[in-house]
């Protein structure tokens, strides 16, 4: 029912003096005046001159709806109704003496939205809870109404005139400042940056929209696909030591230490001192009978894995680790086609109107020469489009740039240092709201190298069960018809054969497992190295006769030759630290060892001979114009390590053998050599290992060392005795980047940690389930759940963290069943995991990460009882019906929801603890009544200006501000939270503005993180 409607019904005459009862009259003199007159200055039911009371205001209310019911004409709602609908009516009207807004700011939002406003205030809300529909109409159209008429009335006080006067000036001076400094700040982009800009990102979508996929290269298949269709979502884990971690811990270090010390009296200002992070792990808080530990409270590992590509939409900073082939370069690809998209998915907003830079070092690097600065960038990189004057700059000045560099591992260690100042300068420079991922080897750089700067570190996790059958399933559509029978047997060959399924953990090996599956009929070779033999028999010899091609190069050179003349390229690059070369030297190196080899000598020009290999192997590549590179670094690798040992330089492995480009080199060399050799290399390793002072260094060969063991075919038992004897001298590890070091050896280094009866300490407890816990086989799965009942939390975390590691029946019934749940989250992010907790039942805390579907969590939550909740990146809930069974008191965080806008708690159910981000407070429109709220601020501008309209009844509030800050965080809102007793603030160097204006009754205390 529109306005104009209840209007006729509402005879204005006669019941609009009613209304304007609600205002106080204008007295005598009103002028010209610099303050704000507030609305709750201008009702007359508020203040020591009020003329109406609580009860008037609900007698013109009820008089209000009782006449528009005596109109001619069908009643508008049930008559049964009408003293709910007046009842609500006037506490609608009652919340104009609360809205924090002055008559200009009233009259600017319009009727239609002040109604909104004062229906959507706890009290008027609750009030309106279980109308029909038809009175709900009616309210919403009647209170439309009634704030068409105040609205009226605001704009006829003499007053209202001059104010908007005073009004719009102070505006436009305001505007005029902010326009002039963002005039400063960010250069004015002309028609050819616009048009640059257009041409540069179609530019961009054509060179990386499209992806290579070995194996589909044969008869009928295309080469690449569009990467839309081809791209596999990766997943990627918070390992504990980026700036997040970091803080995180010393926020939970501060609060384990406020809470030791006494209460400070309301009215006072705590301030406590910049806290420090203790070393070795920080202590957790104990927690009162029966309740749940905090997230915050728990330890890092304990965080869920995040899809890759949205690392970026909650960190500006990432530098990303995987191992070789694990999709890094494929991610890269991904992110900057997802800038050129004009319809992003939702879920990659914060890429949109962003302007991709793709840098791999490698390319960079190739001659030795300087780094470029932003206006050579697309130079360096080959591109042929030449931007405007600063276009560069201009770009990252106004923090729009997407600033990917690719390959820290790929550039000799020497090189990183400078690389990382160059990336420092360039942060400096450019500390706006850019983006950035750096992107690197596990190893290749020590845990906290850019955490200083402000970068999350994340590593990419090998890809789960669930992962590669959608990659086996992709494949095969992608590879066409012929290939569908070869699916099932496949995926029914990764799930039996347990030396396959530990091949196959990322998209490479994947791809090389469906290509060769299909090429040979069902038939795979066993292990690595014979793997990688049949992936280059098939790239070599097969590519061009299965595709009916005969010799287009007019060179027929058998297999054999080839691999010796490509693995001398893959020789120079390996020991001069590179991944890519010039052309000519690669030509030079072919060239020189033609002779050598007779039947490439006998295979005619030289020149053409090298020209066979680059376009036709299907090994080797030209990423731009003069360059060459393989088409992966595994297979640098591979035939790096067989020229070794085909003129045996064992020393050079030795010599390398801490360095992290070598550790893939110094395992195929073990699998190339024949066992006399074999033993020599093992002895000379255990001998670099000795010599080594620093336990890092002897820790890594070590660890290089037993991962060599397995590819070895034989190994005597006395070097494998010694071998073994070594590697338990550092066991159990010290850190993190200990056990993920440890856990590379693979299997066999079970058998060497402890079991919980036999280790020292808690802390040692922890990293050895953290090493066993990155053993990527089921072989973990017992030794795990031998710590299934460790008393430490921090132990048990770390347990139920593993579990997306491993088959979820196996591991819920073997670990997650047995341990005990005291303090624990438990993540739940498929149908399997919700599942398994269902028929285990009786957990108190429980994550729904992703776009779980709302009956999911009903009936896991039904069956769980869970105390809290937390519910993340789930983008089609809209309320909270989902927790219709929840119990009657629930602590609850929502985040990365954008579509969860009512948080309306249950019936019988009352939120006594609520967490949200920004971005999710943002989305929502109603909320439940809670008293504790906690906000953690993550946007480059937090604003805390809807707080007090949403949460009105909040007593203890805090803010968590730990992430890297661009603006202050004015605190002036919150002086409307009358109830607020309690402000707590949590933050690294971000500043908060406004504590003085808070009233004395507020108790503030500043966490300062160091």
């Amino acid at each position: 029912m529109e306005p104009a409607l209840v209007g006729t019904r509402l005879a204005s005459a006669a019941l609009t003096p009613l209304l304007k009862r609600l205002l106080v009259k204008e007295g005598n003199g009103a002028a010209l005046t610099d303050k704000p007159v507030r609305l709750a200055g201008l009702v007359s039911f508020r203040g020591e001159k009020r003329t109406l009371t609580e009860k008037d205001v609900r007698t013109l209310a009820g008089t209000l709806v009782h006449e528009s019911l005596a109109r001619p004409g069908e009643p508008p709602f049930p008559a049964d109704e009408t003293e709910a609908v007046a009842d609500a009516l006037a506490r609608a009207l009652l919340a104009l003496g609360d809205l924090e807004m002055d008559d200009v700011q009233a009259v600017r939002l319009g009727h239609r939205e002040l109604a909104r406003r004062l229906r959507t205030t706890t009290a008027a809300r609750r009030a309106a809870e279980g109308l029909s529909a038809d009175a709900t109409l009616y309210l919403d159209s009647v209170g439309e109404w009634a704030c068409l008429h105040i609205l009226q009335f605001f704009t006829q006080r003499s007053s209202f005139v001059a104010r908007t006067l005073v009004e719009q000036s102070r505006t436009q001076a305001e505007l005029i400042a902010k326009l002039d400094e963002l005039i400063l700040r960010v250069p004015r982009a002309d028609a050819r940056d616009v048009a640059f800009e257009r041409r540069y990102l179609a530019y961009t979508g054509k060179k990386h929209g499209s992806l290579t996929i070995y194996g589909i290269d044969l008869r009928d298949s295309p080469e690449t696909l569009p990467l839309d269709v081809a791209y596999l979502s990766l997943e990627a884990t918070d390992d504990g030591s980026g700036h997040d971690a970091r803080t995180a811990r010393s926020a939970r270090a501060a609060r384990t230490a406020r809470a030791q010390e006494q209460t400070a009296p309301v009215g006072s200002r705590a301030q406590v001192a910049p806290t420090k992070e203790p070393p070795g792990e920080v202590g957790l808080p104990k927690e009162p009978p029966g309740e749940v530990a905090p997230p915050e409270e728990l330890p890092e590992e304990t965080a869920p894995p995040i899809r890759a590509d949205q690392a970026l939409a909650d960190h500006h900073r990432v530098l990303l680790r995987g191992v070789a082939g694990s999709g890094k370069t494929t991610l890269v690809q991904w992110l900057a086609l997802a800038t050129t998209r004009q319809d992003p998915d939702e879920r990659m907003a914060h890429l949109r109107d962003r302007i991709p830079f793709v840098l791999p070092l490698r390319t960079l690097t190739r001659h030795g020469e300087r780094l470029p600065a932003p206006d050579r960038f697309l130079t360096a990189v080959g591109c042929p489009l030449a931007p405007p004057d600063g276009w560069a700059d201009r770009v990252l000045t106004a923090g729009r740039g997407l600033i990917l560099v690719d390959g820290i591992d790929e550039i000799p260690e020497a090189e990183r240092d400078r690389t990382r100042r160059w990336l420092r300068d360039l942060l400096a420079t450019y500390d706006g709201g850019n983006r950035w991922l750096v992107t690197s080897r596990p190893s290749a750089v020590r845990d906290d190298w850019l955490t200083s700067d402000g970068f999350t570190e994340l590593t990419l996790s090998p890809m789960n069960r669930a992962a590669v059958a959608t990659f086996v399933d992709r494949w095969h559509q992608a590879a066409g018809p012929d290939a569908a029978p070869h699916r099932q047997p496949l995926l029914d060959a990764l799930r039996t054969k347990q030396d396959l399924a530990r091949l196959a953990t990322n998209p490479l090996m994947c791809g090389l497992i469906c290509a060769l599956h299909r090429d040979r009929r069902g038939f795979l070779p066993r292990g690595r190295k014979a793997l990688y033999e049949a992936a280059l028999s098939m790239l070599l010899t097969r590519r061009d006769r299965e595709r009916d091609m005969g010799t287009p190069s007019g060179v027929d050179l058998p297999e054999a030759p080839q691999i010796q003349l490509i693995q001398r390229l893959a020789y120079w690059l390996t020991l001069n630290g590179r991944t890519e070369m010039d052309r000519s030297r690669a030509e030079a190196l072919v060239l020189g060892a033609i002779p050598a080899v007779p039947e490439a000598a006998a295979a005619g020009d030289p020149q053409a001979v090298f020209a066979h290999l680059l376009q036709r192997s299907g090994l080797l590549r030209e990423p731009s114009p003069g360059a060459v590179d393989f088409v992966h670094r595994t297979f640098q690798d591979h035939l790096a390590a067989k020229a070794i040992v085909d003129e045996w330089h064992i020393g050079v492995l030795t010599r390398h053998a801490a360095d992290d480009q070598w550790e893939d080199v110094i395992r195929m060399s073990v699998a190339h050599a024949r066992p006399r050799e074999c033993a020599e290399i093992f002895t000379e390793l255990l001998a670099a290992a000795d010599s080594a002072q620093d336990r890092a260094v002897r820790l890594r060969i070590l660890v290089v060392a037993a991962a060599a063991m397995e590819e070895a075919t034989e190994i005597a038992p006395d070097i494998r005795e010694a071998l073994l004897s070594r590697t338990a001298q550092v066991i159990p590890p010290r850190s993190r980047s200990e056990a993920r070091e440890l856990a590379a050896a693979g299997p066999l280094v079970l058998g060497l940690l402890p079991g919980p009866e036999a280790v020292a300490d808690d802390n040692a407890a922890r990293m050895t389930v953290t090493t066993a816990s990155y053993v990527t086989s089921d072989a973990a799965i017992p030794f795990l759940a031998r710590y299934a009942r460790h008393p430490s939390l921090p132990v048990r975390a770390q347990l139920v963290w593993a579990w997306d590691r491993y088959p979820t029946e196996r591991y819920a019934a073997e670990v997650i069943a047995a341990i005990d749940p005291a303090g624990l989250h438990f993540t739940i992010r498929s149908e399997e995991q919700a599942t398994a907790l269902r028929e285990i039942g009786g957990r108190e805390a429980l994550h729904f990460q992703g776009d779980l579907p709302e009956d999911l969590i009903t009936d896991t939550v039904r069956a769980c009882s869970p105390g809290f909740i937390r519910i993340s990146g789930n983008t089609s809930l809209r309320d909270l019906r989902c927790l219709r069974d929840a119990p009657t008191t629930l602590a609850l965080e929502l985040n990365r929801s954008p579509a969860l806008s009512d948080l309306s708690a249950p019936a019988g159910c009352r939120i006594s603890d609520l967490t949200l981000d920004d971005r999710q407070l943002a989305a929502v429109t109603v909320t439940p009544p809670v008293t504790r709220l906690r906000l953690e601020l993550r946007d480059a501008q937090p604003s805390l200006a809807r707080v007090p309209e949403l949460f009105p009844d909040v007593e203890t509030l805090t803010l968590v501000r730990i992430w890297t800050p661009v603006e202050d965080v004015a605190l002036a809102p919150l002086t409307a939270l009358d109830k607020l007793r309690s402000l707590d603030i949590i933050t690294t160097d971000g500043t908060f503005t406004g504590l003085d204006s808070l009233p004395p009754q507020v108790r503030v205390t500043v966490d300062e993180m160091a």
